[in-house]
């Protein structure tokens, strides 16, 4: 299986939304715990190692 890097989030300013409610009120720390779990919860559902590893390279393809 190939890492999907085309759109594929139906609502994505919706889940956008979201993601920055469910930050809303915490801390720099908890915030980052939050991320750290929702990432992990994400990786738990794809299980694929490959598509895992292909996600951390491009992540890391487009940092800041």
């Amino acid at each position: 299986m190939d890492l999907n890097l085309t759109p594929n989030i139906p609502d994505p300013d919706g889940f956008y939304d979201a993601l920055l409610a469910a930050h809303e009120g915490r801390t720099d720390d908890e915030s980052d715990a939050l991320n750290a779990r929702l990432i992990l919860l994400l990786a738990n559902h794809i299980g694929d190692p490959e598509v895992l590893n292909a996600a951390l390279v491009a992540a890391r393809a487009v940092e800041g």
